[in-house]
């Protein structure tokens, strides 16, 4: 470890090297555990590691104290090599109570280090963890248990402020977070001044103390005889920052907006896990962006199909309760052919469900959760920062074709984060919208030869007055049509419309053979579990390849050929195998179905069981 990243000078102890690390924080919602994760992790990411996290923590705004259902976790995998996932289990689990510890403990190899705060070992939170017993003396076999006073070490550090007891024991997670800076070598300075503008007086200087505190107690200690070194990650050269995937939606929609140079106008509604794009593009309107929060997501879509009847980008940000209130306005899009973007960033249900964990469950909703026949386009993104990219595709497909676009991400890919190469600006794709302002020969629904999409007209252009709306209307001339052909028609175009868009869609390509016994198919955030047990088994010496979808409707038009080429196909995905059920209908393949829908993304490992199982396997 180099000595020049902590403040005190040379340590006497010694170093270990390690190639990664998979470290757990956990403790009560209260405890500042999401808090001491992100800084964590954008430490680790200045310090030039690759990374994947995993933010876990409940719904309720404020559980019962020191219980299971209270319990808030946050996984960090960081690594000097590439890595994909916040990795199965952890080497390290930072337990502020018991009741982290039991709802932790499970997910910690063998061997691995558990440090707790044994202040919070009481009788008391015993009881309300569900222990009959102090839990810590049985470990010792399994795990090195290091017990810290942290509650009381940060008191110590603070004794000389007026602050009350509960303010300072607010600043307990910094201890820690300090601590596990000693430990593995991460620089401390980006997070002092963090503290330094965050806050202000006693409690600024609180949060140093305390933070300084902890790096010295694992410095000088004997309950840590060695600190680790994790080196930097051969990465390629470029501008790199922490992103998670509700930010990488927000500016990949400002993107969007830029390179099309028109303003972008937000209807959305507060709902987990999305809301975080809406407060992330309120801070831009120095780009043109217009936020819009409505009083509910039905007011919310409407606003945004307005904006795009009006010639701006409309995109509204919801979740999965809130997608299906707007599906009759998204179907009004439809039938318009106006140019909408709709993000669901899918959480486990049904209804309210579990908002705060994660499932993709949302793939047919997506496709036929509207009245009547209405196809629009489905893209999901597959990584945090594949959020970015996807945003602009989307807009460019929805102003090209004339139609809704759906857009699917989901809490997984929300919350985590993994290090973002800066794009250069300059060759992001442009797209030049062209309105209709000639009125010789204009009718709404005379279509593009190639795209089928029907002309975009501003309301209030001289001489392209014209009329869109729910009702059905005559082909070409965009008068209300009753008439059983034209219905038929109008139907059939915009299927084909939306068909298609396949000829933009890259061919899928296989993560290893294009040819042989088994192929795994996935999308969306399960693309980091299903490329690492792919590589594993692959490593083994077992015949398996990968594709991951990106185009969900239509689909990439090599698909079928693809598949066909497999002895056997298994889709993995958290829902009770949608994508499954799909990919046998439309391309008559034995599919079968890898499934997860406990509120937690694949382990590597399950994913491995599922190939081994296909295989035959021992």
């Amino acid at each position: 470890m180099s000595s020049s990243q902590g403040p005190a000078g040379p340590s006497p102890k010694k170093s270990q090297r390690v190639e990664r690390v998979a470290i757990r924080f956990a403790g009560d919602s209260g405890d500042g555990v999401q808090l001491t994760g992100t800084k964590f992790t954008e430490s680790t990411a200045l310090a030039g590691n690759d990374l994947s996290t995993l933010p876990d923590f409940p719904a309720e705004i404020r559980a019962p104290a020191g219980t299971l259902a209270g319990v808030s976790g946050y996984q960090i995998h960081f690594a000097s090599a590439d890595i994909r996932t916040p990795a199965d289990q952890a080497d390290v689990l930072v337990a502020f109570n018991p009741a982290a510890l039991r709802a932790c403990l499970a997910d910690v190899r063998a061997g691995g280090m558990v440090i707790v705060n044994s202040d919070a070992f009481t009788d008391k939170n015993f009881e309300r963890a569900g222990y009959t017993e102090d839990p810590l003396p049985a470990l010792h076999e399994r795990y090195r248990v290091v017990e810290v006073p942290v509650t009381r070490l940060t008191f110590e550090a603070l004794k000389d402020l007026s602050l009350s007891q509960r303010e300072a024991g607010r600043s307990k997670n910094f201890f820690a977070l300090g601590l596990l800076y000693w430990l593995y070598g991460r620089p401390l300075e980006a997070t002092l001044e963090w503290i330094g503008s965050r806050f202000e007086g006693e409690i600024r200087e609180a949060n140093r103390r305390v933070l300084m505190a902890g790096y010295h107690f694992g410095e000088t200690s004997e309950l840590f005889p060695v600190s680790f070194e994790v080196p930097r990650a051969k990465i390629e050269p470029g501008t790199y920052r922490n992103i998670t995937g509700n930010t990488a939606l927000a500016y990949g929609c400002v993107a969007a907006s830029v390179c099309m140079d028109r303003p972008l106008v937000v209807g959305a509604y507060p709902i987990t896990p999305a809301s975080d794009v809406l407060h992330e593009l309120a801070k831009h309107r120095s780009f043109g962006v217009k936020t819009f929060q409505a009083e509910d997501e039905i007011a919310a879509v409407s606003a945004a199909v307005g904006a795009s009847f009006a010639g701006m980008l409309g995109l509204t940000v919801t979740s999965g309760p809130g997608f299906l209130l707007k599906q009759e306005a998204i179907n009004l899009a439809v039938v318009a052919e106006l140019p909408l973007v709709i993000v669901d960033v899918q959480r486990a249900g049904p209804s309210t469900g579990l908002p705060t964990k994660e499932e993709q469950a949302d793939l047919l909703c997506a496709l036929h959760g509207r009245s009547s026949d209405s196809p629009l386009p489905v893209l999901a993104a597959a990584t945090p920062s594949d959020c970015f990219s996807i945003m602009i595709e989307a807009f460019a497909m929805a102003v090209k074709y004339m139609t809704p676009v759906v857009v699917l991400s989901d809490s997984y890919l929300a919350n985590s984060a993994e290090p973002w190469r800066l794009p250069d600006v300059a060759e992001l794709p442009r797209q030049q919208i062209r309105f209709r302002t000639d009125p010789d020969g204009f009718f709404p629904y005379v279509r593009d030869d190639e795209t089928l999409a029907r002309p975009w007209a501003i309301p209030g252009t001289p001489g392209l007055e014209h009329r869109i709306g729910g009702l059905e209307k005559q082909d070409g001339k965009g008068n209300v049509s009753y008439l059983p052909e034209n219905h038929q028609r109008m139907t059939d175009l915009r299927h084909a419309k939306i068909a298609r868009i396949a000829q933009d869609l890259p061919p899928v390509e296989c993560h290893g053979a294009d040819a042989g016994k088994l192929l795994i198919v996935g999308w969306g955030g399960t693309h980091g579990a299903i490329t690492s047990a792919v590589d594993e088994a692959r490593a083994a010496g077992h015949d398996v390849a990968s594709v991951h979808l990106r185009h969900l409707n239509p689909l990439p038009p090599n698909l079928g050929e693809v598949l066909r080429r497999f002895e056997r196909v298994m889709v993995a995905e958290l829902n009770t195998g949608q994508l499954s059920r799909l990919l046998r209908a439309e391309f008559l393949v034995d599919a079968q179905s890898l499934t997860k829908v406990q509120g937690q993304p694949f382990k590597v490992s399950e994913v491995r069981s599922g190939i081994d199982r296909l295989l035959g396997v021992a």
